[in-house]
């Protein structure tokens, strides 16, 4: 099909700053910003002409909110982050502007659809999993909110990676997400940063007699901002997230050059990039390990710079009310070099003595730990930081010194607690321990979940609880309704609309209006048909990618999370060989037809992450490929999860499974995501899942398994063969597991994982909980068979949620922690 794009008006025939018709706009960016004259039927130019005319009409809210940024008395927030999780840009701008039936309208003059265009755009490859996409819901909902905040995070040139797979194995392929480039950023180069990194350190007098210390002999490198807005939700707020990309001081030697050295004309150039080409490199090897160090202290340095450099331009050297106007959220540890880089500023750059630079640091920074598992608090060797930031590891050793002077003398003679407490963990390989650094400098120390925060206090951050106490607070996690309800799940938000009105997408608490719908026969019907058309569309995209064909009458179960021991992707699998057993040995009588769907990637040097997922490819072969079968189970691990494909899959799924280890899982948010488009939970006590079950009713909410206390108490005396051999079906799972039968062609492949689930040392009690969990996955069968019952308890989660918005999130850290209003 030939596009119409004549009769363009020229730059002369626009008025200058004034938009036009979005239609107008379109063909002006096809013709002149694009050069796209041949009329040919090519969505990604109409991808790109769209962006950058709704980016036109961001400009302008984005300008004020910017100039009441600068113009505001109010503190100002900026959330440290690693990972930025965005997924794709246009659907969720033009909702938030409400430009999307304008867009669609205009797009269909020329014969496109918008949903094929939107296909077009790359989800921004900035994140990994929970962590990041939780940031950028909480940008959206400070955005929503009005509140002061800006994002500070890295421009990855590549993220994670591009998961194929092959043999059933996981294979990571370069995610070049910026192949096309980004129409919505930005650059700013006139804000950039210089990064010190390597050298030495020196003491001197400064001319007034003061021993100063410095930092001297630095390979510098630029920290080159790029700015993309974050929209409010048609509230003329547009807020900031910043960018960094790292380039070189001296981009080409061209005396190297001219003496035929070419690779060493670049090399200084080459260096410098790596920092901010791809996210997550993979730390296994020393040079990782270096390399992830420095892109966590190329954040924060060029972060704080840039506020920093704000503040001063506003206040000259006044930095009274710096702490007060100023907050960092570091979000988890990876910014906790934001803590001895604020002082190396203040103390080296500034000329602040230490305990004014100590009191400003502590009353700005603030801390948010996402993890309970001890292997996952970041440790730094002393060695590598001091090679590689040598200013840096004085200021934390200093730090340390003074903190635990300060320890000892409130709670003097107490060694063991100096030592648990210490920042360095010695040993013959002394490691920084990042964590306890975010800790002590931070005036707040939150968890993510109720029972998260309880576990941090009397286990993992015990002692540090102990000092300060006033410290710690919980801020249960929230996703954003707009874009995992609204945009991604258009017909429930359609149906809801008409229902209980509009004001649920700016506020998820008016959703609570939905439970009294939950008893009109009516209403569930329709309520069905939106899960029905939704598992049609689902089935279409896992068939497109997979090759398997759904049944959208079957029940569509789900777990889709980054893959780990803890999450229990193993345990979700051995129920489907239970029910793939059951339909071999001919038990099938009330059993339902069930799709299972497992998504996620596996960290590149985690191999039984990876092993688990070649069993899943192998079981779900064989499953997929028995007659036996066809009717009644079908397997798939779906390839490359990411946040697109989430907004296709959530909308479609009925049982979302929420299965860690009780007492592992900080929050999750998957959960929450599946809850408000109707999926009910089979869960543990884990995490987030608690307050889940307690908002939907407990009645609404599959639960299984060991809690946290019942977990430790298990592992003291934990049998897993006893149970093995006690319960006749996870025998015979176990037989099939053993026995080759899903590896024929590859013996022993996975006597790891069988060995690991027979191991009393197991920490992830597998076995422990599969009996509970088998039984849980009973009950959820027989609930699915009485529809009535189903939708009315989908109806009822999908009502209870609203509490799960980042925006009542946003909220409570706005109140409790960095003390911000909206700006008006």
């Amino acid at each position: 099909m030939q596009r119409n794009l004549e009769q363009t008006p020229t730059n002369g025939q626009r008025k200058t700053g004034v938009l036009g018709p979005l239609r107008e706009e379109l063909q002006r960016h096809l013709h002149y910003t694009l050069g796209h004259h041949n009329h040919k039927d090519d969505p990604n130019y109409f991808y790109r002409a769209s962006a950058i005319a709704i980016r036109d009409r961001v400009i302008e809210h984005w300008r004020t909110t910017r100039e009441k940024f600068a113009t505001t008395d109010s503190r100002r927030v900026h959330y440290l982050s690693l990972e930025f999780l965005l997924g794709r840009s246009l659907d969720n701008a033009i909702q938030n502007l409400g430009l999307s039936e304008s867009l669609r309208m205009s797009l269909h003059e020329f014969g496109v659809q918008l949903e094929e265009i939107a296909e077009e755009e790359q989800d921004a490859g900035l994140g990994n999993g929970g962590l990041g996409r939780l940031a950028a819901c909480f940008l959206d909902s400070c955005a929503n909110l009005k509140l002061p905040v800006a994002g500070y995070g890295i421009r990855y040139e590549f993220g994670m990676f591009h998961q194929r797979i092959e043999g059933g194995h996981q294979v990571e392929a370069p995610d070049h997400w910026l192949r096309d480039g980004n129409p919505w950023e930005i650059e700013r180069p006139e804000s950039t940063r210089t990064i010190k990194l390597y050298g030495y350190t020196e003491r001197f007098h400064d001319e007034d007699g003061v021993l100063c210390t410095r930092w001297v002999g630095s390979h510098d490198l630029l920290a080159v901002p790029y700015d993309m807005p974050i929209p409010g939700y048609q509230n003329e707020t547009v807020n900031t997230l910043r960018l960094w990309k790292a380039a070189a001081t001296d981009v080409f030697n061209l005396s190297e050059f001219n003496a035929g050295s070419y690779p060493e004309a670049v090399a200084a150039k080459n260096m410098a990039e790596q920092i901010s080409m791809v996210l997550y490199p993979n730390d296994a090897s020393e040079n990782g390990k270096e390399l992830r160090l420095k892109q966590q202290y190329f954040l924060v340095s060029a972060s704080l710079q840039d506020v920093l450099a704000d503040w001063v331009e506003k206040n000259g050297e006044d930095f009274t009310d710096f702490g007060k106007k100023n907050c960092f959220q570091l979000n988890d540890t990876h910014p906790a070099c934001a803590v001895p880089e604020l002082m190396r500023l203040l103390v080296d750059e500034h000329k602040f003595d230490w305990d004014t630079a100590w009191s400003i640091t502590t009353e700005c920074m603030a801390y948010t730990n996402h993890t309970l598992l001890p292997e996952a608090l970041e440790r730094w060797s002393v060695a590598l930081i001091g090679h590689l930031l040598p200013r840096i590891i004085e200021i934390i050793y200093e730090i340390n010194e003074r903190f635990l002077a300060e320890v000892s003398q409130k709670f003097p003679g107490d060694s063991g607690l100096l030592s648990r407490v210490s920042l360095i963990e010695e040993g013959e390989n002394p490691h920084v321990r990042m964590a306890f650094l975010s800790i002590v400098g931070s005036f707040s120390v939150n968890g993510v979940a109720h029972l998260h925060t309880e576990l941090l206090k009397k286990g993992l951050f015990a002692d540090f609880y102990r000092i300060w106490p006033q410290k710690f607070n919980n801020k249960t996690n929230g996703v954003t309704q707009r874009r995992w309800l609204s945009n991604c799940n258009p017909r429930l938000r359609e149906l809801l609309n008409e229902t209980i009105g509009t004001k649920w997408e700016a506020n998820l608490e008016e959703i609570e209006a939905l439970a009294a719908h939950a008893e009109d026969a009516e209403f569930r019907r329709r309520w069905r048909e939106v899960k029905q058309a939704n598992k049609q569309r689902l089935m279409r995209y896992v068939n497109k990618h997979t090759g398997v064909r759904f049944v959208p009458s079957a029940l569509f179960d789900v777990q889709v999370k980054r893959i780990h021991e803890y999450k229990r992707q193993l345990l979700n699998t051995l129920h489907v060989v239970h029910l793939y057993n059951r339909i071999r040995r001919g038990d099938t009588s009330g059993m339902v037809p069930r799709c299972v769907l497992v998504g996620g990637k596996a960290a590149p040097g985690y191999y039984l992450a990876k092993l688990i997922v070649k069993l899943i490819n192998n079981v779900a072969d064989v499953i997929n490929n028995d007659p036996a079968a066809q009717d009644l189970l079908k397997f798939v691990f779906f390839p490359n999860y990411r946040v697109s494909a989430m907004e296709v899959i959530c909308p479609g799924t009925d049982l979302s499974e929420q299965i860690s280890t009780a007492g592992k899982e900080a929050s999750g948010t998957g959960n929450m995501k599946f809850m408000m488009n109707g999926a009910l939970t089979i869960g543990t006590l884990d995490g987030a899942n608690i307050e889940i079950r307690e908002k939907a009713g407990a009645e609404n909410f599959f639960l299984f398994g060991l809690n946290a206390q019942e977990v430790e108490a298990t592992k003291k005396n934990y049998d897993p063969n006893s149970i093995i051999a006690a319960d006749g079906d996870i025998t015979q799972i176990m037989e099939l597991l053993e026995s080759g039968h899903f590896n024929k062609a590859e013996p022993g492949i996975f006597d790891v994982l069988t060995s690991g689930l027979r191991n009393p040392y197991d920490q992830w009690l597998t076995i422990a909980d599969l009996r509970s969990y088998i039984d849980a996955q009973q009950r959820v069968n027989d609930a699915f068979t009485d529809h009535d019952h189903w939708d009315r308890m989908s109806i009822l989660n999908s009502a209870h949620s609203g509490w799960f918005s980042s925006d009542r999130t946003i909220q409570q850290y706005a109140d409790e922690i960095w003390n911000v209003s909206p700006l008006e």
